[in-house]
């Protein structure tokens, strides 16, 4: 039986057009490799699992390939190439900054630098998590990194650029590395899905991009996760219950009931959530999410901040009519102020209810004005504002 290798690294790109969500940065990196007019140093930041390192390997192999391809990718054939996949390269240097971030680690990797490649034309050293490095440490490989050899190329990745000194900055080609779109991550997990013969549903797949936030690597671990809980077919509720997140039809359900003034069921709702072990907190937190997902359905222009899968993206559409927009700010401002002073309060659930109740009393006797004419004057406006907050100060 063949060991099991995770997502992140069996499908870890090997080519720059294989590389996720950064074609600026990818198409930049083959220009200047194709014109040869690549930089001494190369710093990659961003967020984690966006691919950095992973860039810096395609980089560094591709520099040294010596039968590139019309689209400047490696060839894979060459020795420089085999050698780089065998992991056998002595021309590629990786250097985990973390553990290796004394001055005596850099005073070893200058002396390195010295010596001109075997074979090839570059000695690249990737430096990954080079925030990590102590000053002195910087210090020491500062004079290296400004003059050095022809021969010698680094590539620096780093999460917390801040923490990198300005002088180490100012030598080196900065590129920063956005945080991979939903539908892209959503569009690279359909596809590992069907390289591994696993039936996702797009709802549970786009779920699971929205709980990577942004990060790759973080979506692929959480795809292993539910494919060894629910096997070859994966389903949405499948990804709800593994990763304890709470079903958006929750949302919808309270949403209708704030519509209508029903208090009632709303609480019950509100106590059958607590009871199924979901954290107010973040009970109240979605709900903000919710209305804010409602809000940009009501204009045409902003429907594309929406990032839901098609399926949900109808049914925000429907809620969002049944609603004026000033409705949605007034429970945008409750839900904030609900958040913002959670930890504060003594009895946090007592808090968050008297929230969702503050959102009924709006539309108890108020609501169907908002819905139904739209057409009533300025003074009745001010009489139906006088009614809701004289509701929201008997709480």
């Amino acid at each position: 039986m063949d060991p099991f290798v995770v997502s992140a690294r069996k499908y870890r790109p090997a080519t720059f057009n294989s590389v996720v969500g950064q074609i600026s940065i990818t198409t930049t990196l083959k220009n200047a490799i194709k014109s040869k007019h690549l930089a001494q140093a190369f710093l990659f930041c961003g967020p984690r699992g966006v691919g950095k390192t992973t860039c810096a390997r395609i980089l560094a192999k591709t520099i040294n390939c010596t039968n590139l391809s019309a689209d400047t990718e490696g060839c894979n054939k060459c020795e420089s190439c085999v050698s780089f996949n065998s992991g056998q390269s002595m021309n590629i240097f990786e250097l985990d900054a973390a553990s290796n971030n004394s001055v005596d680690d850099m005073r070893t990797l200058v002396d390195q630098v010295r010596y001109p490649p075997q074979s090839g034309n570059y000695k690249i050293y990737i430096i990954d998590e080079v925030h990590m490095l102590t000053t002195q440490a910087f210090n020491a490989f500062l004079k290296t990194l400004e003059e050095p050899p022809s021969y010698a190329i680094f590539i620096l990745a780093t999460t917390e650029k801040h923490k990198i000194i300005p002088t180490i900055l100012s030598r080196c080609q900065i590129f920063d590395f956005n945080r991979i779109t939903i539908d892209d991550i959503a569009k690279h997990l359909h596809w590992i899905a069907e390289s591994e013969n696993v039936l996702a549903e797009a709802e549970a797949l786009h779920l699971i991009a929205q709980k990577a936030d942004g990060a790759l690597r973080d979506a692929l671990s959480i795809f292993d996760q539910i494919v060894s809980f629910a096997g070859n077919n994966v389903t949405y509720k499948h990804v709800i219950d593994n990763l304890n997140i709470l079903d958006y039809e929750y949302y919808f359900k309270i949403t209708d009931y704030l519509f209508t003034g029903d208090f009632p069921s709303t609480l019950l709702l509100l106590n059958e959530i607590i009871n199924a072990g979901f954290d107010v907190h973040h009970f109240i937190s979605g709900l903000n999410s919710h209305f804010r997902d409602l809000l940009v359905c009501k204009d045409p222009s902003t429907v594309q901040l929406l990032e839901v899968s098609g399926k949900a993206k109808e049914k925000y559409r429907a809620q969002a009519q049944q609603c004026h927009a000033e409705i949605l700010f007034r429970f945008l401002e409750i839900g904030n102020k609900c958040d913002i002073e959670f930890k504060a309060s003594q009895n946090q659930r007592l808090h968050v209810e008297l929230a969702v109740l503050q959102m009924c009393a709006m539309h108890k006797g108020a609501f169907s004005s908002y819905t139904g004419n739209a057409n009533f004057t300025v003074a009745e406006t001010e009489k139906k504002k006088l009614m809701i907050q004289n509701c929201m100060l008997s709480l």
